[in-house]
């Protein structure tokens, strides 16, 4: 008998540790049956989950719901060691600790965040275990294992040889804060109130939001179709430098911004660089990665004592104060010819905030063209269907056709290297940064530190190196090709997480072979939309690369969680729900069944506490029908129900309703709405079922009327089936109470049919 009240927490222990303990989640491999499979999208190791963490019941339905088909079905689970997130939170971590990144060398810091992940990591699973998610333990993989990396590794090498990898010298999204480039799809851009200042160049005025970068200017620019610049003078005249520099002509100026004349700065602005490279300008640096000037450019040793001077006080300021000063000498000197105030979107770090720098540095780059085109025909084709598809292939399509060569090189600790080495003895103009064995930092050239310390000192304290453009490298690590000398240094560049991530379906599949063999392609990839180009995209353009096969047949973006009032969850905001917390108070089941109910795919849910404790009490209203049920069977032989079953109207018409609930069912399931199949779950099960059938029946089972009874618990038993993909725990605990011919616990018990 089923206690007087469900007992959320217990029942929910108790149940998944049975399930998990049977192995009802591992697949049974069956070569005549075609596989259903989904990869988990990978939560980051170092995070606690967060409600869109819970979605991943939608996931947890469709494999529940196919498992009852028959199917071999496989929910494989991982983890993300998240590169640059998780380096920034153990950074904030250290900060509380009045320490930095740079306190450590390279090796020392990655074991500590390494062992800061490993804290966490096992928090992640456990409460992945409580949301009910029926996840394959035994084929459980982390970005980080060596197994991954190796394939990761390879995958580069590959890359590498097909002439796909390049290392080139490009302007990139860099955060001086996080210390890193970002690929474009990692930045955000904001709206924000700036100036836009007015400068004379002497023969020509320009207009710029960065004045603290005319030092590093190569050319003026105008667009040739401007009438204004018909007639242009050969040279322009840096402000405060009073540096000759020349006019040239491009498209790509806009000749209804500002004055229409454009400053030409290569190295810290996009289409100057553009411009640049047409037009076989130099690119000068004055920016440190730190994002504080500096001015040791040949260009600037040639000035007169009092300009240095100048340069002087600018030397060693970061970014925003750079700027006031920079205004300030141009208002004395009569060089600011006006000021307006000047609304423009501004790119900022995605992790951080921190507004992002645009400079010119090598970086590793994939030739994303060849790959992109064959992802954009398996869609197109319908080798891959992309759910729902209107208006997510025409994201999907309009990303590819504009992709831009990906940047996969990152300036932190924490991911696998770049597997490049370079030779010191051969390019002693690298700059290394490094903790001496006395725990000192040193920085400067290989060339002024080769003398000071020995080569096993400087790669053991290692912290970054700094190659331009012109070094040489290889793939090997062991003997340098070119002198025979061992004095190599790998890559301080770490990949790109998406570049693992990329990969993923494919590479934890082929940890074991006949795993990959029979998997692959897996059947669905359930997402939220909005990372469709980070991600999912990264994954068709890799896996087809790889495999010559799409990595998913279905790609299902699903829902994105709002509070009540339609607002986009977040801290900052103080609208958060705790799914942990949530689950609590009121059980996994009504947080799943509350994701779902009535939402459709990729829309927003409005998640509220008032909701979650409305499905709390469906959940209730399901035990009582239970208990109704168990009572009246009490010391009862049961007949069960077949089709000659006798039976009068009130019960044929529940039968038939049955009948075409299981249809409807089946078939928004076949479709991915789930939202539409747990409402008609929902209003069958209450209004149908308990207030109408049962008001009316209630007596003659109480009574001890037999067909009665037989058809209540026929239907009860069906819908107990139907529900289970969507609120597992209570269907599987009542299952186990109530007497029935079928054997298997509910998991793996049969889906209905009509």
């Amino acid at each position: 008998m089923l206690d007087k009240n469900y007992q959320a927490l217990e029942v929910e222990e108790k149940i998944y540790k049975f399930w998990e303990e049977n192995g009802y989640f591992i697949p049974i491999v069956n070569q005549n049956k075609k596989p259903f499979t989904i990869i988990l999208p990978l939560p980051n190791a170092n995070d606690p989950l967060h409600m869109g963490h819970a979605l991943f019941a939608v996931e947890d339905i469709m494999i529940r719901y196919h498992r009852m088909l028959g199917d071999p079905t496989l929910w494989l689970p991982g983890a993300d060691h998240a590169g640059i997130e998780t380096q920034f939170v153990f950074e904030k971590y250290l900060a509380k600790k009045n320490q930095s990144r740079f306190d450590f060398d390279r090796k020392t810091l990655y074991q500590m965040i390494w062992d800061f992940v490993e804290k966490n990591r096992e928090v992640n699973k456990n409460q992945l275990k409580k949301l009910g998610f029926s996840l394959d333990w035994t084929r459980y993989h982390y970005s980080l294992e060596p197994n991954i990396v190796k394939k990761v590794i390879e995958t580069f090498q590959k890359l590498f040889s097909d002439n796909l990898i390049y290392r080139g010298e490009r302007i990139v999204n860099f955060c001086t804060k996080c210390g890193t480039a970002f690929s474009e799809l990692e930045v955000n851009y904001q709206e924000k109130n700036d100036f836009l200042y007015y400068l004379d160049y002497k023969t020509i005025t320009i207009a710029t939001t960065r004045p603290e970068t005319i030092f590093a200017d190569v050319a003026v620019a105008v667009n040739p179709s401007d009438k204004k610049y018909q007639k242009l003078p050969k040279q322009a005249f840096i402000p405060l430098i009073d540096v000759p520099i020349p006019l040239v002509k491009d498209k790509l100026v806009q000749a209804d911004f500002g004055t229409g004349a454009l400053k030409i700065t290569p190295g810290y602005d996009p289409v100057d660089f553009e411009i640049g490279q047409k037009n076989n300008l130099p690119i000068i640096a004055i920016m440190k990665r730190s994002g504080h000037l500096f001015f040791k450019n040949a260009r600037f040793q040639q000035l007169n004592q009092k300009t240095k001077a100048l340069l002087q006080e600018l030397d060693g300021l970061k970014i925003n104060k750079a700027r006031e000063k920079t205004v300030e000498f141009l208002e004395k000197s009569g060089n600011l010819i006006k000021k307006l105030p000047y609304q423009h979107s501004v790119g900022t770090c995605y992790r951080c905030g921190t507004t992002i720098e645009p400079i010119v540095i090598p970086q590793w780059f994939i030739k994303i063209k060849p790959l992109a085109q064959k992802a954009i025909e398996a869609v197109r084709t319908g080798e891959t269907k992309i759910v729902p598809r209107k208006r997510f292939e025409k994201m999907y399509f309009d990303w590819l056709n504009n992709i831009k060569d990906w940047n996969i090189s990152r300036q932190i600790v924490w991911g696998p290297r770049i597997p490049v080495w370079y030779c010191l003895e051969c390019n002693q103009n690298i700059e290394v940064s490094f903790l001496n064995k006395n725990g000192q930092k040193i920085n400067g050239s290989y060339n002024d530190l080769r003398n000071k310390y020995s080569f096993d000192e400087i790669s053991s304290g290692i912290q970054f190196l700094i190659a331009d453009q012109n070094s040489s490298y290889q793939l090997t690590p062991n003997q340098c090709r070119s002198c025979q000398g061992t004095a190599l240094i790998q890559e301080t560049d770490t990949f790109d997480t998406w570049f693992l991530s990329g990969q993923w379906p494919i590479n934890t599949l082929k940890t074991n072979l006949s795993d990959f063999n029979y998997f692959y392609p897996t059947s669905v990839l359930d997402t939220l939309w909005d990372i469709l180009p980070f991600w999912v995209s990264r994954m068709m353009m890799l896996g087809i690369y790889l495999t010559k096969k799409v990595p998913f047949r279905i790609v299902h973006l699903h829902a994105r969680v709002v509070d009540g009032r339609g607002q986009k969850m977040s801290k900052s905001k103080g609208n958060t729900i705790d799914p942990l917390t949530i689950t609590e108070k009121y059980g996994a089941d009504a947080l799943r069944l509350a994701l779902v109910l009535g939402v459709a795919p990729a829309s927003d849910i409005a998640l509220s506490e008032e909701k979650i404790r409305g499905m709390r009490n469906f959940g209730n209203k399901l035990w009582n029908i239970g208990r109704f049920l168990l009572l009246n069977l009490e010391g009862k032989k049961l007949s069960f129900f077949n089709d000659k079953t006798k039976t009068i109207a009130e019960d044929k018409e529940i039968l038939i309703k049955t009948n075409v609930l299981i249809k409807n069912v089946t078939r928004y399931m076949e479709k991915y709405h789930f939202g539409r199949a747990a409402e008609l779950l929902y209003q069958f099960t209450w209004h149908e079922f308990a207030d109408q059938y049962l008001e009316l029946s209630k007596n003659k089972i109480k009574n001890g009327d037999e067909i009665s009874l037989c058809v209540f618990h026929h239907v009860f038993l069906t819908l107990l089936k139907l529900l289970h993909p969507f609120i597992p725990f209570v269907t599987e605990e009542i299952w186990q109470a109530v007497p029935k011919k079928e054997k298997t616990p509910l998991i793996i018990s049969s889906w209905p049919h009509e």
